[in-house]
Order: C-alpha cells, then structure tokens, then sequence
C-alpha cells in the first residue's frame, strides 16, 4: 500500500535534521508527499517521533540447539516488536558458528521467519574453544559480518594477535566480550557490597579493563577494526577513550540495563539481574552514561541473551547469565538519556542507526525520499507497565517487569509493508 505519514516529528540522523513534517511510502520507498498517487493512505502521526527502523548490533536467537529459549523466528517477532530492522546474531549457539554452514543456515532461516534482516556473526575460534583460528575468510565469504567468540573471550594473546591480522586483512570487524576468565573465576555478580550483602562470589571490573587494554594494544599493533561489546566499567571507558583519541579504529556499545541499573539496584538474588558482565557499581554506570551521551560509545546494544524461567529458577549461584532485551530497548534507553536531559532525541537515534551502520561499514538509514521505507514510529508520552507475559519472545527473563517507562514503539514500516506493534 502507499501511505501518506502526516504530522510527525521526523529524526534523520543521516541528515542530522529533527523537524515536524510529512513522508510518503510507495511502493516500498520513501517518496516526498507531492509524489503519492491519488488513493494513499493517510496515517496521522502527530505527537508521535518517526525514524529509521533500529539496528541491534548484538542479539543471541539461541538456534541451533536451545530452541526452548528461542528461535530465528521468535528472535525475529521480538525484534520487530522493539523497533528493531537489523539484528546481528552471536555465533555461541549448539553447535556454534564456526563454519559457512552455520552462517547460511541462520541467513536462510532468517529469510523464512519474517521481515527483520538478521546479520550473522561467526566465531573466532573452532568451538569457541579459543584453541585454533576458523576459516575466517570462508566465513566472510559465506555472509558473517564480524567474527566474535562472543561470552569466551580469546585468551591467548599470540592466537588474538593472528585473528586480528587475518580479519583486518578481510576488511571486516572483531567484536570483543572482554572478559579475563582467569579473574573472574565463579563470579556471578560485581565484586562490591552487594555481592558481599548476598554472599555471592565478585566479578572485578578488572576482569574486564585488563582484556579492553589488551585487545586496544593488539589492535593498534594490527590495523584490525575492534568492537568492544557490552562494556561495563569506568576503566573500560577511560581506555577507550584515549585509544580513540590516538586514533585506533575501535569503537563500543553499551546495553540498556547497564544504563539503567547498578549493583545497588539489585533487590535480591534474583536471576533475572544476573548478565555478564555484571550491574557493576553507580559510578561505573555513570561512566558508561556519560560515554554513551558524548559518543565515545556510539552504539547501544540489547545483549538480548534468552533463557527458559526453569533454567533461570536455579538461583543466583548457578543460573545462567543474561536477560532479554529487545522489546524494552526503546523504552528503557529514552528514559536514561532522553527524559534524563542526557542527550538530545537525535543523538538517541544515532546510536540505534547511523552508529551501528558504521561499525558495519553498510549505508547508514535514511528517510530521505528514495530510500527504502523501514521506520519506527515512536510514542514518547504513553507510559505503560513492563509485562513480560505478553513478550513476543520465548523467554521473560528481564530486571524491568513492572517499571513503568514512558516511550514505546508503536508502529513499524518495512520495505513499506505496516506493523502495529
């Protein structure tokens, strides 16, 4: 169908313009409105926030081998229900993805289950064993487009050095979990007075910092372009930041909860505050907030990591690491940045689009007339309770059933075809 978008207020970060006006949809793209044929239909938007539909940089859809916690498809349903039109998936499934069979089968399984583009990532590693490179170049040929042993960090720094090399050379990107295994040991939460509070074993923000400056180092040695996933520390920051300011080619993302939460937030051992890396302490997420508002972290990033309530049910100690992520995204980073006076509408969006694009080296998303129409329509002013229960994904496992947030997705175009969310 064809549409005329009437009243919103249109955020292009590609053209770096946030203003009040209308767009057309033909035929999948978008047109001015003085181009619609006669018989459009007319959407009002006023009050609503229109942008170019989300990437994910970093979501887990579990298939092959935990389909319990959830499928291409269901990943897929969740996704589009959280704004999102791009998700890339992380290679640590059952068996991992570590050859071109692997990739292809996530990019065919992705085509039949609906409208979201997933990008495959594919492992560093055979088996994630952090032991003997992959074919990367197999890989890349075949459609991954970063390679990650993503939650089993490559510990030895020769084989790291190596991977670096044969990934630069390809032109693609290495996302790290930086994480040193050595020192986080059992850990299961931050290494702080909570953890001490529950009798609980720490993880140090170390564990991670010390992988950051050693992943910064190889890749100043390299020329390989470095993602930092998920970072978590004050430290972590700092490095980063002074890498970028040498000018190494390294960029990062941060997730909305540790954004949103510290380890003060923690009620209790309840799993479904348990992710690694950890909620670390207030001033470490303050870090991470201040990076994200200034752009020295130009990406934010769900982690979406399902799993099964009987898997998270085992407790604290010996629950699985991770929550779910995609259908709060929206809703939880406006709150932090947005409503919190910390960034501007605009910048918000940049680091759902144009920022992840650019990790990527793709077009960045546009609404310019032309383009293809995958938008997000966003209401910023109608609060509504987190209801786990009535997630698209397989899985609840969230920190945020019951919050009350007040921006959420209610409408999505891709390729011009409408979803209401």
């Amino acid at each position: 169908m064809n549409f005329l978008l009437r009243g919103a207020r249109v955020v292009d970060p590609a053209a770096g313009t946030d203003e009040r006006c209308d767009l057309g949809i033909v035929g999948g793209q978008i047109v001015r409105p003085a181009e619609l044929p006669s018989g459009a239909e007319t959407v009002d938007l006023s009050g609503l926030i229109v942008a170019p539909a989300f990437t994910d940089l970093h979501v887990h859809l579990r298939q092959p081998g935990m389909e319990e916690a959830e499928t291409i498809a269901s990943g897929c349903a969740a996704a589009l229900a959280g704004g999102f039109r791009t998700v890339v998936a992380m290679p640590n499934t059952r068996p991992p993805v570590d050859d071109i069979s692997g990739v292809r089968f996530q990019i065919e399984e992705a085509r039949r289950s609906g409208h979201v583009e997933v990008l495959p990532s594919a492992c560093i590693t055979r088996l994630r064993q952090g032991l003997e490179l992959t074919d990367l170049e197999a890989l890349a040929s075949a459609g991954a487009v970063a390679f990650t042993d993503d939650g089993s960090t490559v510990s030895n720094d020769t084989l790291m050095r190596l991977a670096m090399q044969r990934i630069a050379a390809l032109g693609s990107v290495l996302f790290d979990h930086a994480q040193d295994r050595a020192a986080e040991q059992r850990g299961v939460m931050h290494d702080g007075a909570a953890a001490r509070r529950f009798g609980l074993p720490g993880i140090p923000a170390d564990a991670e910092v010390r992988i950051v400056r050693r992943d910064l180092r190889l890749a100043a040695a390299t020329g390989c372009r470095l993602h930092l996933q998920h970072l978590s520390a004050a430290g972590s920051v700092e490095a980063l930041r002074q890498a970028q300011e040498e000018g190494l080619p390294v960029t990062a993302e941060a997730t909305p909860h540790h954004l949103a939460l510290c380890d003060d937030d923690i009620p209790g051992p309840d799993p479904n505050y348990k992710m690694n890396p950890p909620l670390r302490s207030a001033a470490d997420r303050e870090a991470i907030v201040q990076a994200v508002a200034d752009g020295v972290i130009s990406c934010l990033a769900t982690d979406h990591a399902p799993h099964p309530a009987a898997k998270k049910s085992f407790g604290f100690q010996w629950a699985p690491f991770g929550v779910v992520g995609l259908e709060t995204a929206v809703a939880v980073t406006w709150e932090v940045l947005v409503a919190a006076g910390r960034m501007s509408p605009l910048e918000w969006v940049r680091r759902w689009t144009t920022g992840p694009a650019a990790v990527l080296r793709r077009s960045p998303p546009s609404l310019a007339p032309g383009e293809p129409a995958d938008l997000v329509a966003i209401a910023p002013d109608r609060p509504r309770v987190v209801d786990p229960s009535v997630f698209r994904s397989l899985s609840r496992n969230t920190p945020f059933a019951g919050r009350v947030y007040r921006a959420w997705p209610v409408m999505a175009w891709i390729r011009g075809r409408r979803f209401d969310l």
